[in-house]
């Protein structure tokens, strides 16, 4: 079994007290976790706490843990106190209220945002006149006057992983992997 490494990876000190990572936008389907020091209990969400009762990996062991990779290109922002992100006509939007986001703009990274929240989507017919799906996001893009034409903008879902060990400390390593061969 072969990992190829997508993105870039990431540590978590641990302790007997929950620790988040930073937010990562999901780019693949299987999250590689490793622990070292101590056994650690994981927790996967838009803002988790790990208990006792969460997911086990052992110190010194490795474990691959299952994430839902949602993304869509984006054509569209009307900017103000909150955002709205318009998808391609004849898509949809794969985010629900409460999931949180990231978008890149490339060529205009100054609409990128990290780790926000979904507020609502709209996925009627002939809004306002336009007939693409819309969400809005809890952002504030008001300060932006530049009209948005970026050719490669996509929103992605984007996750936090929290990590804490029953006793003494350690490391938790993370790293979004695609798996090619046998497991």
């Amino acid at each position: 079994m072969a990992h190829r490494p997508v993105g870039a990876g990431s540590s978590i000190a641990i302790s007997t007290t929950s620790a988040q990572s930073s937010e990562f936008s999901v780019q693949s389907s299987v999250l590689r976790i490793v622990s070292v020091g101590a056994g650690a209990h994981v927790a996967i969400g838009t803002n988790p706490t790990a208990t006792n009762s969460d997911y086990f990996i052992a110190s010194g062991q490795s474990e691959t843990l299952a994430l839902t990779k949602a993304s869509n290109r984006v054509v569209g922002v009307v900017t103000g106190t909150t955002t709205v992100v318009i998808f391609p006509e004849g898509t949809q939007c794969p985010f629900g209220i409460n999931d949180t986001v990231s978008l890149t703009a490339s060529g205009q990274s100054y609409y990128d945002f990290a780790h926000k929240v979904v507020t609502s989507v709209d996925t009627s017919s002939g809004v306002n006149g336009y007939h693409q799906t819309r969400c809005t996001i809890n952002v504030d893009t008001s300060g932006i006057a530049t009209v948005f034409s970026s050719k490669d903008a996509t929103l992605r879902n984007s996750l936090k992983i929290a990590a804490k060990t029953s006793s003494g400390s350690g490391v938790v390593y993370l790293q979004q992997v695609q798996i090619s061969g046998n497991a």
